[in-house]
Formats: C-alpha cells, structure tokens, sequence
C-alpha cells in the first residue's frame, strides 16, 4: 500500500483494464457502418400501408433517383450538354436508367429505347391493350387500318410507313402513346426541356440501392465530373433527389459531429483550466467523456449493427453531462490528508453520483423499448455512455488523481458565487410558484398546438434545396407524389390482376376530367390472364385472310400488301407470355421494377406480399383528391388508396404517441427509483418539484415562443429530468448535513456550466434534430440547478 491507500496490483488492473476495454473499443468503432438515413426514425412496426410507404422511402425507385436540370447558355448548347452528359452518365455503368428525351440521328433514343421499342414491336399483340376479338373482324380491321393511314401525314408517319405491312392496325402506336405521360416534359432541340424555366432536363436512377450512400456519392461524384466541361460554357448544374439529400446528409452530419465535438472540447477545457489552472486536471477530466462515447457507439453498433449520425452528434452531449462525474470527484476529493481524498468522495459523493447515474438510466430505458429504431439508439446510446463514465470515474480516476485537483484557480469564486446564489434562490419561490402555475395554464389552453413538429423536422434539408427539389418535379413529371393507388397480391400476377381491376376504374376518372391520367406497370407487363385473353383473340390465318380481304376491299392498302402482317399475328399465336425476367436489358425494366415490387414481411413466418402502384396525374388547375379516387375504387379489396402525407401524419402521430408514454413510463421509472432511495415523501416532493417545474418552465417557454415542438425536444425534456436529478439530489444531500463548503458549491456550478454549454451548442446546430435536444436542454439543465435551490430548505 502506499499513501493514495491503493496497492499498486489494484492500480494496474484498474489502468490494464480501462486501456484495454478502450483499445477493443476503438477498434469495433473503425469497423463500424455508420448511416444518415432518416428512415431509422420511422417505427419498426408500421401497419400495412406505412410499410409500403417505408419500403419506398428505403429502397424504392425514388430512393435511387436524381433530378438533373442544366441552365444558363442558348437552348441549342443545354441540348447538346444534355445529350453529351446523359452518354457519359450511361457509359459509367452506375446508372440503371439515364432518361432525356433524345432521339439520335438514326431514330433510336441514347437510353436503349430503340432495343426496347424492337422489343415492344415483338410483343404488341400480347401487350396492346387494344387487342380483342373485335379488332380481327372485318369491321375492327377496316377501322384500325383507316386509322394508321390517317396518322402517315402527321410527324410519326415515317415509322409508321416502315411497319405498316406488318402491322397495319398500329398495335405499337399504341403502345408507344400509353407509355407517354398525360403531360411529360416538353422536348424542343430533341432533348427534355423545363416548360416554365430555360432549362434542360434529365432524369437519373442509380442502381446502387438508394441506403448504399458510398454507391450513390460515387454517382453523384461522377455526374459533377462529367459536367465540369459544360461549365466552362457558362452552364450550370442543378441536381436534386433523396439521393442527393442523403449523402448531403451525411456528410453534413459529419462535419457538425467533429464541430461539435471540437466546440465541446474547447469550451469545456476552458472552463476546467479557469477552474483548475491544472493541464493533468484537464486531461482527466476528460477521461470519463471519452470511455463514455466509447461506450455509447460500441453497444449501438453491437446492438443495431450501424450507428446513425444524429447518434453520433447527440453523443456530444456526454461530454456535458460525463464531464459532471469528473467535476465532482476532482473538487470534492480535493488536495490533503484530513479531507479523505478519494476515500471521503467515495463514501460522501459517490453515492449521491450512483443514484444520479441509476436515475438517469430509468429515464432512458424508456427509449431502448421503443419502437423506433432511431430512439432507441438514443437510448442505447445514452445508457452505455453514463455507465462508461460512471465507472471510469469511480475506478481510473481515483487511481491517476487520488487527491483531486490540487490547482483552485477561479474554483473558490465560483464557490462563493453559488453560495451567493443558493442563499438568495429562495426568496423566488413563490413568483417561481406563480411563473409555473402561469405556463401550466397556457399550456393547457394551447395544448392542442404544442406538439406541431413533424418528420420533416428530423431532415436537415434546406428550404432552398427543397425549393429546387419541387421546381425540378414539376418540370419533369406532373404525377402527384402524394396520392398512389396500391393494388396488393400474394404473388406478382395477383398484384398485377388487382392493378388491372383498378385501371378500369381510374379510366372513369380520366373520362370524367378528374384526372389526367396515371401510370401503371400493367401497361407494360399485362396479368397472364390478360395476355391469354388477348393471344386468344388472334384469329387462324385463314380467318384473318378472308377479314382482311373484305376489309380492305375498296381501299388504298390491298389484303396481298399484307402477308407479313398475317404471319406476325400466326407467331403470336404461339408466342410465349412475357414475364418480368423478359424485360431484363430493356429500358421497361426499370419502371416496371419501380412500380411492381415486393414489400417487406409483416412479421417472423409472414409470406412478403407483393405491390403494384399506380401513380395519378391531376387534371390541369386542379388538386388532386382522394375522396373520389377512394370512391371510385370501392369494392376492390385488394386495392387501397395511398395518402402519402395523411400517412406520414399518422406515422408521426403515432410515433409521438408512442414517445409520450416512453416518456411518462422513464419519469415514473426515476420517480419510483428516487422513492426507494429517499424512503421519505416530503423528500421525494422536495427532490422532484424542482424537476417537474424545469420541465414545466422550459416546455411552456419553447411553447409560447412559437417553436413547434418535436419528438426530438421530448428526448430532451427527458434528459433534463436526468441531468436535473443529479441537481435535485445534491440539494437533498445539503438539507441532511446542513451545509457545505465553497469547494462542493464550485463542483455543482461548474458542472451545471458545462452541460448548459455543452448542449448550447448544439442548440446552435444546423441539424434540426440536434439542435431540438439544445434547445431544451440547455434552458432546462440552467432551470433544473436554480430551482433546486430554489426549493431547497437548507441555509448554506
């Protein structure tokens, strides 16, 4: 033993074993996958509607797609970079499918479309939604031919003459114009153009999977380069989409992890140098901040298998609150023998820290059994994290610092500050009475327009960006992304069946003026029940020899001109039926694959269903409504309409619900855990009144200051009843023995300036989701240590 009273054995397995939990540690952090998808934030078990909404927003088509516009320079030289940027985004093989418009001198479009409409024409009869026994007779033939002569003086008639031998009655007219959108991009110098802004047009689909950020970074490094030719024109890039929002996401996340986590550093190592004017102190201090990030991102990624960035940034606020362990143990086991050193922390101060740290632990329990995974990072997080800390203090520091900090520097006026402050807080306790009687009141008045935060507030996404992001929407589709039509199967053809029930309905719609149009992968992939129909109605060819000839009798184009067109409908008589392996290598595949998937399991055993969407398109001047698309669909059980902004309402109303209860059960949990300890009600009353008015000031405050207030802002009233406690408990601890010196007063207002400035500033951070847990933190963590001795009943 020497004079610290530790054994140099006890002090070696102490140091052994904290240096090697932190090497293993570091470790598993570098291997680690760490994301920036926002859908982490959505609940784990959403009903059957939201879950097609969450597969969309992780893996769908719009999860990979970018929106391209090119401004500035003549129409002619956007034309020609359109065109040039489109080649190279297709050469890179990066891209599943790069669409502009184009058309290439030889009539064959850049993006594969002349392969695919090769492939249209040898499939029309089983894909023209016009092929029926009627059309074969010699009435349905005479019209279908007078109807293809009449279209060869318009500007399709020269590819119609090159086919009109072999198909007369104009099947891939037909299927070319139900491809067309009811109002696609206008093309002017061959290419997509904006009909509002002079601006070029592309669309991109990656076919990484939108959560792959390193594949979709790649691709969107790659298009930045394969512009910067262009830009020398005086031509400018504009890009947007979830992909880009993602890896924009990131990598803002990052950044204001490491500013943070800087800031942190700085601010609290500058107020622990004025406190200690000790470099040993200060490099202590820290220690239990960085075991308790440690910690934190170790069991997320054991737990999770990723850790999120808001995690991540969130983790800086333990460098607030870690940083309290050390500040008590460093200024209460101050300098000299009489006072005890470690020992006389460890049997006055440490317990008061262990019931702060227990506290702590009830609240956020609450997260970890919450049903979104992004919350229970939080909690996973925060627990492992205090518990790191907690330990590092109790067993490293008492090893490298067993005295305490011997430097005072400004340690005694921040003592006799709070002294000051704890004898006169309690003469504010009746307008502080007043103050939360008076917020209790607003907020049951307003309590209807409190919580108004929505998942758009987790995105850190500027308004600008969301801006360009609809301006380039608008320019490329008129489809309505907020109302789809989701017609499910047990297997892909029933999915396509109820697609088919459905667009016989919507086709009313179009008929009445209600819509435009909508889109549909049964236009290009028919049910087999619809395609044996249609290969039904292809008559023999001796039949449709003796239709043709009456038919024709008379006309312009003669029955013996059309032998070819005989023998095509003979072979489609045999034709197999095209499935969706058919379309593979075709420019189809893609908007098949975006419109015809598989969704996820609803639980353990469940069969995946399958999912057709169908996209609307609202009649010019007005709004969609999903009132009459509803009606219209009625009866059609397998077929329901997607509200997409009712649905992520309800997926965010829920997912505050849930918080709220989350919540409630974690303070009931740190209530009872403060009972059990205190074994007294005038002391539980005397410990969380303190608690109860920070959260009750802060919300009312945040409330009334017009600040709509989020799931992330309940996180953080949570965190203020467990930074609070620690408070609360202090003041308890002074009503016992009466009193207390200006070195355990230091400790307390030290410890309350760094959590208040640790999450300060992160209130000041540009990720929405961080800066809600600052902003009541911060005011709170402030409120919680006033009111503590504000109701405390000890003279100091």
């Amino acid at each position: 033993m020497n004079a610290t009273g530790l054994s140099l054995q006890r002090r070696a397995w102490a140091l052994g074993l904290w240096l090697s939990a932190m090497v293993l540690g570091l470790v598993l952090i570098a291997r680690g996958h760490y994301t920036a998808d926002l859908s982490a934030f959505l609940p784990a078990s959403p009903n059957a509607q939201q879950r097609v909404l969450i597969d969309q927003l992780q893996s769908g088509a719009a999860a990979r797609s970018l929106l391209i516009g090119i401004e500035g320079g003549d129409e002619a030289t956007r034309a020609a970079a359109s065109r040039s940027l489109a080649q190279a985004l297709r050469r890179s093989g990066l891209f599943e499918q790069v669409q502009n418009g184009a058309i290439d001198a030889q009539g064959s479009d850049d993006g594969g479309w002349g392969a695919t409409g090769r492939w249209l024409y040898q499939h029309r009869y089983l894909l023209s939604p016009a092929v029926t026994p009627e059309r074969f007779t010699a009435e349905g033939l005479r019209g279908a031919v007078e109807e293809t002569l009449s279209l060869l003086g318009t500007p399709a008639g020269h590819a119609l003459k090159a086919t009109l031998d072999s198909d007369p009655t104009g099947e891939l007219p037909l299927l070319v114009e139900a491809l067309i959108p009811a109002s696609a991009p206008r093309v002017a110098q061959g290419v997509w153009v904006s009909r509002e802004q002079p601006r070029a047009l592309l669309l991109a689909s990656s076919k990484a999977p939108g959560a792959d950020l390193d594949e979709q970074a790649a691709a969107q490094a790659l298009l930045a380069q394969a512009f910067q030719p262009f830009q020398a024109q005086g031509l400018r890039l504009l890009v947007s989409g979830p992909p880009l929002f993602a890896v924009h996401s990131r990598a803002q996340i990052e950044a204001e992890v490491k500013q943070l986590a800087i800031a942190g550093t700085l601010v609290m190592g500058g107020l622990l140098t004025l406190a200690f004017a000790s470099w040993r102190a200060l490099l202590v201090a820290f220690l239990p901040v960085a075991t308790g990030v440690v910690a934190g991102i170790v069991a997320v990624l054991l737990s999770f298998g990723s850790v999120h960035g808001i995690t991540l940034g969130f983790g800086s606020t333990l460098i607030g609150e870690a940083v309290d362990y050390a500040i008590y143990y460093l200024i209460q086991a101050r300098v000299g023998a009489e006072a005890g050193g470690w020992r006389r922390w460890l049997a006055e101060g440490w317990p008061t820290v262990r019931l702060g740290l227990w506290t702590s632990i009830c609240g956020f329990a609450a997260l970890v059994f919450s049903g979104f995974p992004g919350l229970a990072q939080l909690g996973v997080f925060s627990i492992a994290g205090l518990l790191g800390a907690a330990l590092c203090t109790r067993w490293v520091l008492p090893v490298l610092m067993p005295w305490g900090a011997a430097g005072s520097a400004l340690r005694r006026q921040l003592g006799r500050v709070a002294r000051l402050g704890v004898r006169g807080l309690p003469k504010l306790r009746w307008p502080v009475w007043g103050l939360g009687l008076l917020a209790a009141g607003w907020l049951a008045l307003h309590h209807d327009a409190i919580w108004r935060g929505d998942l758009a507030s987790l995105s850190p996404v500027p308004k600008a960006a969301q801006d360009l992001d609809a301006s380039l929407r608008q320019d490329l589709s008129a489809t309505d992304a907020r109302l789809l039509v989701i017609a499910q199967g047990d297997d892909p053809q029933a999915a396509l069946r109820a697609a088919e029930a459905a667009a016989v309905r919507l086709e009313g719609l179009v008929s009445q003026g209600l819509l435009a149009g909508f889109e549909s992968p049964t236009r290009v992939l028919p049910s087999l029940a619809t395609q044996a129909g249609r290969r039904a109605s292809l008559p023999s060819p001796e039949v449709l020899r003796a239709a043709l000839a009456k038919a024709t009798r008379g006309g312009p184009l003669p029955a013996a001109r059309l032998g070819p067109f005989v023998d095509a409908v003979a072979q489609a008589r045999a034709q197999p039926f095209v499935s969706p392996d058919d379309l593979r290598g075709t420019a189809l595949a893609p908007m098949v694959d975006a419109m015809l998937f598989r969704g996820s399991a609803a639980g353990e055993g469940a069969a995946a269903p399958w999912f057709a969407l169908l996209a609307l398109q609202p009649a010019a001047g007005r709004a969609l409504d999903a009132a009459p698309v509803a009606a219209a669909l009625k009866g059609l059980p397998q077929v329901q309409v997607l509200d997409i902004k009712q649905q992520l309402d309800s997926l965010y109303g829920r997912y505050l619900h849930e918080a709220l209860w989350q919540a409630l059960l974690g303070a009931v949990a740190v209530v009872v855990l403060l009972g059990l300890y205190l074994r007294s009600g005038p002391r539980l009353l005397a410990v969380c009144q303190p608690l109860a008015w920070a959260v009750l000031l802060t919300l009312g405050g945040l409330a009334a200051g017009g600040v709509p207030l989020g799931i992330l802002h309940l996180v953080g009233l949570l965190l203020v009843v467990a930074v609070g406690s620690n408070y609360a408990l202090f003041f308890d601890q002074l009503q016992a023995t009466g009193q207390a010196d200006d070195d355990t007063l230091a400790s307390l207002l030290l410890a309350n300036l760094t959590t208040v400035a640790s999450f300060g500033l992160i209130a000041l951070s540009k990720i929405p989701a961080l800066s809600a847990i600052g902003q009541v933190v911060a005011p709170g963590a402030l409120l919680a240590l006033l009111l503590s001795g504000c109701f405390a009943r000890a003279k100091v």
